[in-house]
């Protein structure tokens, strides 16, 4: 954990004490990649679908780190979940994301879903039914950035780069800078 000062609300940066920072993040998803290869054995038939928002970056940051090590090109597409979301009533200012599955498809493939928070589970379980309408997987897995616990429903990760107790009180937000223009986890 780095012992910076709080960000200023004003450089972009949400309020609060940061819990990983652009060196730390860069570590969880490197081990996040050995992790999935390891239990893969090898890039073979994996595809990457990260949730948007920041899910996405997240996933196309796995897959180069796949790329570098198997030197073998992972593919990576976006998986909209927002019509599959069980809270439509409380939040209905959603817009629909972009869905892109990479050529091939992901039947019979090893599907890694990727998402930045995982916390109810109810993205998850969105994603789940989602993919449903897409394909077959062979096998899904998730991987995290942040688990942050207080599941509502039986889901957990395969793959965390951080668990980060927290009051269901607490919020935690991500930036990243292909998003947001900045780069690390806070807790508030």
């Amino acid at each position: 954990m780095s012992a910076q000062p709080p960000p200023s609300p004003e450089a972009g940066v949400p309020e609060g004490r940061t819990v990983l920072d652009e060196r730390d993040i860069a570590r969880a998803l490197t081990r996040i990649s050995h992790e999935i290869l390891e239990r893969n054995k090898g890039a073979a038939d994996l595809v990457l679908l990260g949730i948007p928002s920041r899910g996405v970056p997240l996933a196309r940051r796995v897959a180069a780190r796949i790329a570098a090590v198997e030197g073998v090109e992972v593919p990576v597409g976006s998986l909209d979940i927002t019509m599959y979301r069980d809270d439509l009533r409380k939040h209905p200012a959603r817009g629909p994301q972009h869905t892109e599955i990479p050529p091939g498809g992901i039947d019979g493939r090893t599907v890694v879903l990727v998402d930045d928070v995982l916390y109810s589970g109810r993205t998850v379980r969105a994603a789940l039914d989602a993919m449903n309408d897409i394909g077959r997987p062979e096998v899904v897995r998730l991987a995290v950035l942040v688990d942050r616990g207080h599941r509502d429903l039986p889901i957990r990760a395969d793959h965390v780069g951080k668990n980060l107790p927290s009051a269901r009180t607490e919020r935690v937000a991500v930036r990243l800078e292909e998003l947001d223009g900045v780069e690390g986890v806070w807790i508030s």
